[in-house]
């Protein structure tokens, strides 16, 4: 058999790889056990889309395994050994803010399970693709640190900046900067990742994503930006800014984008590889560019207010830099612009909004 094994298979990314890898794989094993609605509650929870999942794609397995506990990932591994082609490592405990709250649940969640996951590949299955979802975060607040200049509705980069044409590349440092925890469990992760590339010749690629979004994710007010924000557009509900006067730019990648980045990647795998992945200048806006867009594609004026507070190591103005991964996967180009993603966003979301009435 030709297996894919995908772990936090409910969330948006793992979701997104169980549908677009369904039918170039016999079999597509998931590994979810809804912390996220731990994390962050009754909207956080994806119990829905694993439903989903199960009911659309007759070759999808789901295993409820915690990636903390060894035990429980060992014998999915053992039981399928050499068959497992492929791991996309998407699960994550994914808020800043959270991560502060409980120090030891947010690394055991991000550090010690893809430890766990890297060394179950390598004595379980060790020719398998490794994918890792990394975050931008890994950079800190260097970012931040940046020539900026602000404009009336955003945060942009000195034009005559090495960064001004296609945003933030993979060199630049990751040390010497403030994360917040959940970025240094990141860090962890991912340099663990990049050593079993390096160390143990494994075939491990690391994308360190932008704001990463699509249709089915479960946004909630600590994760899931445009999702949440579009939610709030619909539903009236009140939505807060925190800090850099709402002008603070994120680029934006649909989920199926970011996906079909690993399947390139699997075709022809670099091992140890780091590649920046997010909407770049193709797909980027700030706080109030994205509320204007929800207002207009929902037809309801929303309900924000601004607080001063901006979120510890929360990054003031950052565009990814595909260059590196365009060069090594020409093949590769984005399919959804900023616009087509918050349409589908807010046609999924109001479906579901829907169903729960």
């Amino acid at each position: 058999m030709n297996i894919a094994l995908v772990t936090g298979s409910a969330g948006l990314i793992g979701s997104e790889s169980v549908a677009f890898f369904a039918d170039k794989f016999d079999l597509v094993i998931g590994v979810d056990n809804n912390l996220r609605q731990y994390f962050f509650g009754a909207d956080g929870s994806t119990e829905w889309n694993r439903n989903r999942l199960k009911e659309a794609y007759p070759n999808y397995e789901h295993y409820t395994a915690d990636i903390r506990k060894v035990e429980e990932l060992e014998p999915i591994f053992k039981k399928y050994g050499t068959d497992i082609t492929l791991i996309v490592h998407t699960a994550a405990q994914p808020s800043h803010d959270w991560a502060a709250r409980e120090p030891f649940t947010d690394f055991s969640v991000n550090a010690t399970g893809t430890l766990n996951l890297l060394e179950m590949t390598r004595q379980n299955c060790p020719e398998a693709v490794f994918i890792f979802t990394s975050t931008n975060k890994v950079y800190g607040d260097n970012p931040n640190y940046l020539p900026l200049i602000e404009t009336e509705t955003r945060w942009e980069i000195d034009e005559n900046h090495p960064y001004f044409t296609n945003g933030i590349d993979e060199y630049m440092s990751i040390d010497h900067t403030k994360h917040s925890l959940f970025g240094a469990s990141k860090v962890a992760a991912d340099v663990l990742v990049q050593e079993y590339g390096r160390y143990f010749g494994m075939k491990t690629g690391i994308f360190r994503g932008g704001c990463l979004t699509g249709p089915n994710h479960s946004g909630a007010q600590l994760h899931g930006f445009l999702s949440y924000l579009m939610k709030c557009a619909i539903t009236g509900n009140h939505y807060t800014i925190f800090g850099y006067k709402g002008k603070q730019v994120r680029d934006n990648i649909h989920s199926y984008d970011l996906v079909n980045m690993f399947w390139h990647y699997y075709q022809n795998p670099r091992a140890g590889e780091v590649y920046n992945a997010g909407g770049g200048r193709h797909a980027n806006c700030s706080m109030l560019e994205a509320i204007a867009i929800c207002e207009e594609i929902s037809g309801n004026k929303m309900s924000y207010s601004y607080s001063e507070t901006n979120r510890i190591g929360d990054h003031i103005w950052y565009i990814s830099d595909l260059s590196k991964f365009k060069a090594h996967y020409p093949d590769w180009n984005w399919t959804y612009d900023l616009k087509q993603t918050l349409v589908q966003i807010h046609d999924s979301m109001a479906q579901r909004i829907l169903l729960q009435k």
